[in-house]
């Protein structure tokens, strides 16, 4: 399985992460029904440029380069330290790790090597400014350009020709030539001089290095839906020969933002960092992905955000209260067939299309269930080897409670025990008005602060 990770000229927004975000998701579902999963992850360096946001990856500045010039650091050390960055959220959000983190600057003799196999087949040619792919020739082999794609960018002449000197407007860099009398921070010398990647490439070259011509499952953002995947099919299978070069598609659907789109411009490219400054815990978001399909646009509003919030607090405790002073007990078989039941709904929901959303729904049937403690606690907990919410570790933080507050919960104790509850209940709400709160469990009462 290969990821398209991030290009690291600047921090990724919470809609970048709800792409890494499934691609974990995918992984752990695997590997709970049963699979040993090889997983890969790209990280962008080099070679990706802004015209890629007007609908042309060949043209414009090099983003990392481009970044270099605005925070007065060199590329290299805007790679480095937003590389580090992501590394960061991946913790934060309990990622899972790949095998491999690829970087696109350590494969250059991989990307060259791939582009001569690409001109050796006949399907590139050399213009002024770099190689470029040839679409027609490899359509004239008897090959599809366009897969996975049905949108008017990839559809012949859709594009605006930028670049007269392209046979056709789809055409796309393989590998682009240093402008003449320019020194870039990031150039190789090639066989058709000094260049550097385009963008398309890395992850062609990479990809089939580690995982081999042919492999299961590619994952990335909906954007790249449009051309950068329809390329590396390109790329890949004009270099190999072989057919199909990815078994499975997986795009991950945009995070809308207050209902309408995100974006820097509209200052509401939210980071991981800006929901901490929220007082969120980074697991937070991930429990909010994991309540709409990827295949279907999720609106993040701040309030939907303390919803996410308020539901893990609530799992959390009620996983962690669960274990407290409870011992195992013999279930009946109709305890045993209802978890069993509830382990097979909550399998199914995975294999329905990774179907997140309706898998928590079974987490949460389990949550109110009359499935003894302990045993409720290890079934969602297993649940949570595809969730990652690290609901097993968790612990409430420890608080100092005042003298008054433990006397008013031992009289209470001992009131419930007399099975006076009007009394009971004057001493709880006594509680609470000094800013804590009573929970009543089989190892006795559990103090809070509200």
């Amino acid at each position: 399985m290969y990821t398209c990770g991030p290009t690291v000229y600047s921090f990724p927004s919470i809609g970048n992460w709800r792409t890494y975000a499934t691609s974990d998701l995918l992984i752990r579902t695997l590997q709970y029904l049963g699979y040993s999963v090889d997983s890969i992850m790209n990280l962008t360096d080099v070679g990706h440029l802004t015209g890629d946001n007007s609908g042309d990856a060949d043209t414009g500045e090099d983003r990392l380069e481009k970044a270099a010039k605005k925070e007065g650091r060199t590329a290299w050390d805007i790679a480095a330290f937003y590389t580090e960055n992501f590394y960061t959220g991946f913790d934060k959000l309990n990622l899972l790790k790949p095998r491999l983190w690829c970087k696109a600057t350590d494969h250059i003799p991989e990307q060259i090597a791939m582009v001569q196999q690409i001109m050796d087949k006949g399907f590139a040619y050399t213009i002024a400014d770099g190689i470029y792919f040839d679409t027609k020739a490899y359509e004239t082999a008897g090959n599809i350009y366009g897969e996975l794609s049905n949108l008017a960018e990839i559809k012949e002449g859709a594009r605006v020709e930028i670049n007269p000197d392209k046979r056709d407007a789809r055409d796309f860099a393989l590998w682009k030539l240093s402008p003449a009398g320019e020194k870039r921070q990031m150039e190789w010398e090639s066989p058709w001089g000094m260049g550097f990647p385009g963008w398309h490439i890395e992850c062609s070259a990479m990809s089939t290095k580690y995982l081999g011509d042919q492999f299961d499952i590619h994952v990335g953002g909906e954007d790249l839906k449009s051309t950068h995947h329809p390329n590396e099919i390109a790329q890949a299978e004009a270099a190999t020969g072989k057919k199909p070069f990815v078994n499975f598609w997986v795009h991950c659907v945009f995070l809308l933002i207050d209902g309408g789109r995100m974006g820097k411009s509209l200052g509401n490219a939210y980071t991981i960092e800006d929901v901490e400054k929220r007082g969120f815990d980074p697991l937070v978001i991930r429990y909010f992905y994991l309540t709409g399909h990827y295949r279907k646009q999720l609106n993040f509003t701040w309030e939907a955000l303390q919803a996410a919030s308020t539901a893990l607090s609530n799992l959390r405790e009620l996983v962690w209260r669960s274990k407290q002073g409870t011992e195992r007990t013999v279930l009946s078989d109709e305890k045993l067939t209802q978890i069993e039941q509830l382990r097979q709904a909550f399998g199914a929901a995975l294999e329905n299309d990774l179907n997140i959303p309706e898998a928590l729904a079974v987490v949460w049937e389990v949550a109110k269930s009359n499935i003894p403690g302990r045993d409720k606690a290890e079934l969602i907990e297993s649940f949570d080897e595809v969730l990652g919410l690290r609901l097993s570790t968790w612990e409430p933080e420890v608080i100092e409670i005042p003298q008054q507050v433990t006397e008013l919960v031992t009289q209470r104790d001992l009131a419930r025990k007399a099975k006076d509850f009007a009394k009971s209940d004057a001493l709880r709400l006594e509680i609470q008005l000094l800013g804590f709160d009573v929970q009543d469990n089989q190892s006795g009462p559990i103090i809070t602060k509200i």
